[in-house]
């Protein structure tokens, strides 16, 4: 949330208040773009379940874009928060990288619903501000990446450097799966099961 106030202007000057309240006007938000999608949803209502005037909310966002904005950042720096400590955790590369997967997926579990909204929604923000989503995608797959790049390094895996990237996608795509086929996966796996055996199918595939 802290890079996002950069991206969206304010009429309020304190740094501290606006991601406060900015904070305050996403969770406010996002349920209801869960519940009623992001184009049925009015400002008004935002500010009504916020418990401010629409006046008050234009204080900190420009356009109800920016909330959307907003929304998906909060999304992608909650599981950044939880899967970037996997790097500097001790043990070797296997280890650290059953442990970030694990991390993933676990929160791709607990906002399952906050993980469809952004893929169905981000193509409704300005260019800009999908940009800025799709690095923080790009940022979150490099976590992957560098741990399996120290695996390949120290001999822990036998792949070569131009498939690093792609096993790295391929984590992050297995993990949004669980939310967009939980349909069919949550039938058959609970979220323990289906961590095991992407862990063993990943670990597979890097070692074999």
């Amino acid at each position: 949330m802290e890079r996002a106030v950069k991206h969206i202007e304010s009429k309020v000057k304190d740094k501290q208040l606006i991601e406060t309240r900015r904070m305050e006007i996403v969770n406010a938000a996002v349920e209801l773009f869960v519940k009623k999608g992001f184009h049925k949803t009015t400002v008004r209502e935002i500010a009504r379940k916020f418990g401010m005037s629409v006046g008050t909310l234009y204080e900190y966002i420009r356009t109800k874009e920016d909330i959307l904005f907003l929304v998906c950042d909060y999304i992608h720096s909650s599981v950044g928060t939880r899967v970037r400590p996997s790097l500097g955790t001790t043990g070797n590369a296997r280890e650290k990288l059953v442990n970030a997967i694990r991390s993933y997926y676990m929160i791709i579990d607990e906002m399952q619903d906050y993980i469809i909204f952004l893929y169905q929604e981000t193509k409704s923000l300005p260019p800009a501000a999908r940009k800025y989503i799709f690095e923080s995608e790009r940022e979150m797959t490099a976590i992957f990446e560098e741990i399996i790049s120290g695996g390949v390094k120290d001999g822990t895996f036998k792949v070569g450097k131009n498939d690093v990237k792609l096993i790295a996608n391929e984590i992050m795509v297995s993990g949004q799966m669980w939310a967009f086929r939980r349909w069919m996966l949550q039938k058959n796996y609970s979220l323990a099961k289906y961590v095991e055996a992407k862990c063993r199918l990943t670990l597979k595939e890097l070692t074999s």
